[in-house]
């Protein structure tokens, strides 16, 4: 029995490397292609397009295998069971205020935060609680909270930061009865 759900477990890693493969090879292919097709209406903006890609690719580069151990050590680390207490469904808005406690407190790109993401929706977090961490992490960040205060001043900073947070609040909480609507194949 052990033996054989070893078996199928190796086979389910193999086939999930393999559609990844494939999926990071499709998106290639769609890349050139646009990438072919935006040189040939703006070939004289092509250069610029070119140095961002390379950029924006080289940063992704240099920070993506951290996150991929990062991600592993909380695989390991962190218990489904404690997540699912703490963000799944049942969590209410205590679940809500630690997403948002969570996506307040990194640094870094936003990218970072989809495997994060993924990962907690994997370990049975509700979806309202992903949409909040991804929403705080893209838009509450108290290290950009701070340089806003310093650039934009008190006032604005407070008001940006409470509209933003009823925002995201609120996109969470549609975002989650859409979803349970389609699965109950009702939309609005």
């Amino acid at each position: 029995m052990k033996k054989n759900m070893l078996q199928n477990e190796k086979t389910n890693v193999k086939n999930n490397i393999k559609n990844k493969f494939k999926t990071l090879i499709l998106f290639l292919i769609i890349t050139t292609g646009v990438l072919f097709i935006l040189q040939s209406i703006f070939p004289e903006r092509s250069q610029i397009g070119h140095r961002a890609m390379l950029d924006y690719g080289l940063e992704v580069i240099y920070i993506f295998p951290a996150v991929l151990v990062l991600m592993g050590l909380a695989e390991v680390w962190i218990p489904a069971d404690r997540v699912k207490d703490y963000l799944g469904k049942e969590s209410g808005f205590k679940g809500v205020l630690l997403s948002l406690f969570l996506g307040t407190l990194p640094t870094g790109p936003l990218f970072i935060a989809f495997p994060i993401a993924g990962e907690m929706l994997r370990k049975k977090a509700s979806i309202a609680n992903v949409v909040v961490f991804l929403g705080a992490w893209a838009s509450l960040k108290m290290p950009q909270i701070g340089v806003e205060i310093q650039f934009l001043g008190i006032d604005f900073t407070f008001y940006r930061v409470i509209l933003t947070f009823v925002s995201v609040i609120f996109i969470a909480f549609l975002t989650q009865n859409m979803v349970e609507r389609k699965d109950n194949k009702i939309l609005i």
